[in-house]
């Protein structure tokens, strides 16, 4: 419990900037219409895009016996990942859609 304890009051303006932007994130997607959600997901590319940057920066000053760092590390690489291959994808279908047909 102590390790808690300290890793909390070590790390506290980290969780709350963690909390504030889940808020934030939230409030702000409940907000759009359904109709710019397409467009906004091409947006979250590159918010995406300077995730997997931290995460690789992060990963790179990690302590190699810190495996709960490395594997939180390696989690947001990949999911940031997943978000990027997946707006690129979304955006791609999307502008297909205006193209001309032959």
């Amino acid at each position: 419990m102590e390790q808690i304890l300290q890793f909390i009051q070590e790390n506290i303006l980290s969780i709350y900037l963690v909390v504030f932007a889940v808020f934030l994130g939230f409030e702000l997607i409940s907000k759009v219409p359904s109709v710019l959600h397409t467009p906004l997901m091409s947006g979250a590319n590159a918010i995406s895009g300077i995730v997997l940057v931290g995460s690789i920066l992060f990963l790179r000053k990690t302590d190699p016996g810190d495996t709960f760092s490395l594997s939180l590390g390696a989690l947001a690489m990949v999911m940031a990942m997943i978000n990027i291959v997946g707006g690129f994808a979304v955006t791609n279908r999307m502008l297909a859609m205006f193209k001309k047909k032959k």
